[in-house]
């Protein structure tokens, strides 16, 4: 690793881009392609059948069980004619959401997250699964997507507001107060003790119905000012020490299930 985390390119796409859009959850892809390259970097066992063919990666893979949702990132060995995956041998699925501009959002995401759960292990009790939550500190956020980009045709607002966007220009608030959103300053800390509820479980203990890992990232976003990874947070939570963690948690468990 070169000691920048996924949250943190997530984070910096964010501010490339002017703002999160909560709605299509857009920096799914850059976080599970990122953990992916940092796991194979830190993990010779993952790294050497990823190699070797063994196993392939697939963004936006429809989850199993005939229901709507897509898988984020799967990582499992390839089917017959390996255009597709074959979901009974899946090895590896990342799921990414965030919780920013309206934490009263915290249990639809907690109930996607749990249902994801439940279906991989009935499908494949031996496949990693791990979760990542972006969870928003700011007070207060402009609300682009809902409130914004949608009344206003694509060369007003890519001329008008886009070039303004997390840039620190303080009069976005003025211009805009109908698509401000407020937190409450506890909200942050109820969203992280609600996700804490999601089960995980160690290496070794294929039978839970659970999280191998669960990575909750604290972000200030507001769309208004330059968006950063809140490493400095009233949460607990050490985001560069948690990151770690995931990813010799996720090795550990490759190397268990795959390689004992």
């Amino acid at each position: 690793m070169n000691g920048t985390t996924a949250i943190d390119v997530v984070v910096q796409e964010i501010g490339a881009r002017g703002f999160h859009n909560q709605r299509l959850e857009g920096h799914s892809a850059t976080m599970s392609r990122r953990i992916l390259q940092d796991l194979l970097e830190m993990c010779a066992p993952f790294r050497n059948d990823f190699d070797a063919g063994r196993i392939r990666q697939w963004l936006d893979f429809p989850s199993p069980g005939g229901r709507a949702r897509k898988l984020d990132l799967v990582v499992a060995e390839p089917g017959d004619g390996a255009a597709a995956p074959d979901i009974d041998r899946l090895r590896l699925c990342i799921e990414n959401k965030s919780v920013v501009t309206a934490h009263r959002n915290r249990t639809n995401r907690y109930d996607d997250l749990s249902d994801v759960m439940n279906v991989l292990h009935e499908k494949k009790p031996e496949a990693i699964v791990v979760a990542t939550v972006l969870i928003g500190t700011a007070t207060r956020v402009l609300n682009i997507p809902d409130r914004v980009k949608p009344f206003m045709d694509a060369m007003q607002f890519a001329s008008t507001v886009l070039p303004r966007l997390s840039k620190g220009d303080e009069s976005l608030w003025t211009d805009y107060p109908y698509a401000i959103s407020t937190n409450s300053a506890s909200d942050p800390e109820k969203t992280v003790k609600k996700f804490r509820q999601l089960p995980t479980r160690p290496p070794g203990r294929t039978d839970l119905v659970a999280y191998d890992y669960v990575l909750l990232a604290p972000v200030f976003i507001d769309n208004v000012h330059p968006p950063m990874v809140a490493r400095e947070n009233t949460l607990g939570i050490d985001v560069d020490g948690e990151y770690r963690a995931m990813l010799d948690r996720l090795c550990r468990a490759y190397t268990a299930r795959w390689h004992v």
